[in-house]
């Protein structure tokens, strides 16, 4: 796999209609409990390890994984014991952003 590349990701993401890119860093052990956003996602991880639960399915997502979320699914995120990084489109709802 290519070494990630950020302005690679975000043109991708721009070209594709997602208005918003950038870099979330999280804590080693963060746990965000079941939530929702007004806006789609994509993502990928770039380091660390991250588990993505939606409904009783769980995605194990390790560096150069992806994945991708509509506005308002009902989801929870579990950090590995060293953190994460992931850079993150987001397609906010028409006057947001």
């Amino acid at each position: 796999m290519p070494d990630p590349d950020f302005a690679a990701f975000e043109a991708e993401a721009l070209a594709e209609g997602f208005d918003e890119v950038l870099e979330r860093v999280w804590a080693p052990g963060t746990v965000l409990a079941e939530h929702t956003h007004p806006f789609a996602v994509k993502a990928v991880l770039v380091q660390g390890e991250m588990h993505l639960e939606v409904g009783a399915e769980t995605q194990h997502l390790r560096p150069g994984d992806r994945f991708s979320l509509p506005a308002g699914l009902p989801h929870a995120e579990r950090y590995g014991p060293e953190g994460a990084i992931y850079w993150v489109a987001r397609r906010n709802p028409a006057g947001g952003g």
